[in-house]
């Protein structure tokens, strides 16, 4: 090596150039963990889902189905340009969007239990609430018309005791009529009134005990969610709710009036079970557990995409020899809109005339695109994929160096002769 390329790569720019080299090669390097993770965090979730409806060993046989077409699809994707194969770009493409419809669909029901756990808990509680809520309230609403009419029942038998004492009761025939005391037309009243009274001391006695248990069930059901022992809780909430339920069944027995009936509450196993999947979760859509499932396949979709333009496996120097040697025999090259070297590879006009023999070049191009040194843009065309401009390089600053040092060996030899 000279000594003008010996300064040039003691050089800052050649040490900053070699930094980023090393740094965009490390994050290469690092996609390829990323991606598996992602796989596997979205198989783990779809595989969960799916198991909820078949199988589990057909489920996780699907699921590395799924997970291995949305990470080879991608790939393809990568390499594949829409105008050189129609046919294949959109079976590959529809391929990838059947994977990843089936991958969210079903992740989406794990996300959806993490996201509306806590909902879902509240909405039992307030099923809770507002079942006991009314039915209390509507004992309370026959309680309240019962008292109402037993007051009234009993106002009348009191005016009637009262009449009946005058003598001003509308059933006193003529000739008793206005007579003060306590005769038997009074005595059978005053038994009547007597016996409402005593039935509303009881019905009282009764409704105090309803309303000490309906106490102690809103008590309980007001601390059934701030509790530290849940179970106990929930069971002294059944306890207090059967309390009162047998309660308002001997107060309908006593008075011979059917009350309300008790809603059934779910049991402490239904009320603290995990969300199950199941399709009903579609019927309260949640965007944010949808966006979390499509966003893992989507980072997933887009690093497997990234990731095709690292060669899947280095040239040997030979491989890399006969590259150039064969690329240096293209003479159409252009800039495309995606900023990358292309080249024709069809024969040129004056090449088809002379019957040009062009296998080593177009082996050469084979080798490259399977290699992901090169990309097809349509059936005449390729394009270079980043990896490929460093090799280039260096073998063109080979060729330059070697150049250099011929030109410089006659200067040498004249020299000496002179000396």
């Amino acid at each position: 090596m000279s000594k003008n390329n010996k300064k040039k790569s003691a050089g800052v720019g050649y040490l900053i150039n070699t930094i980023q080299t090393l740094f965009v090669g490390m994050l290469r390097i690092w996609t390829i963990p990323i991606v598996l993770m992602l796989s596997i965090a979205s198989g783990f979730t779809t595989y969960y889902g799916l198991a909820h409806f078949i199988t589990p060993w057909i489920a996780l046989v699907i699921t590395v189905a799924i997970q291995s077409i949305i990470v080879i699809c991608s790939l393809e994707m990568a390499g594949i340009h829409w105008k050189a194969n129609r046919v294949r770009y959109f079976s590959v493409l529809l391929s990838l969007l059947i994977a990843l419809m089936a991958s969210i669909s079903f992740s989406y029901f794990k996300f959806y239990e993490i996201s509306q756990k806590d909902t879902i808990h509240i909405n039992r509680l307030n099923q809770l609430r507002t079942g006991i809520k009314g039915y209390v309230s509507e004992v309370l609403a026959v309680k309240g018309n019962i008292l109402k009419k037993q007051h009234e029942e009993l106002k009348k038998a009191s005016e009637d005791v009262s009449q009946a004492y005058f003598g001003t009761h509308p059933l006193i025939a003529e000739a008793y009529r206005n007579q003060v005391g306590k005769g038997p037309f009074w005595k059978h009243y005053n038994q009547i009134y007597q016996d409402m009274k005593l039935t509303q001391n009881t019905l009282d006695f009764e409704f105090s005990e309803l309303d000490k248990k309906i106490q102690k069930l809103q008590s309980s059901l007001s601390d059934l969610d701030i509790a530290k022992d849940l179970e106990a809780s929930y069971y002294q909430l059944l306890t207090n709710y059967q309390d009162v339920q047998l309660q308002v069944g001997l107060l309908s027995s006593f008075i011979g009036q059917g009350l309300p009936e008790a809603p059934l509450l779910i049991t402490f196993k239904q009320y603290i079970e995990d969300v199950t999947p199941s399709t009903s979760m579609w019927n309260g859509f949640s965007l944010f557990a949808f966006i979390c499932a499509a966003m893992v396949d989507f980072f997933t979709v887009l690093l497997s995409y990234r990731l095709e333009f690292t060669a899947p496996g280095p040239l040997t120097p030979e491989e890399e020899e006969l590259v150039f040697e064969c690329l240096r025999q293209f003479s159409e090259f252009s800039i495309n809109e995606n900023d990358e070297l292309q080249m024709v590879i069809e024969k040129t006009e004056i090449e088809k005339a002379r019957r040009y023999s062009d296998w080593s070049r177009m082996f050469a191009v084979g080798l490259l695109l399977n290699r992901g040194f090169l990309r097809k843009i349509d059936y005449r065309t390729v394009e270079f994929a980043p990896n490929l401009y460093p090799l280039i390089a260096e073998k063109m600053g080979d060729k330059i160096n070697q150049l250099k040092e011929a030109s410089l060996r006659p200067e040498k030899v004249q020299v000496g002769a002179n000396e």
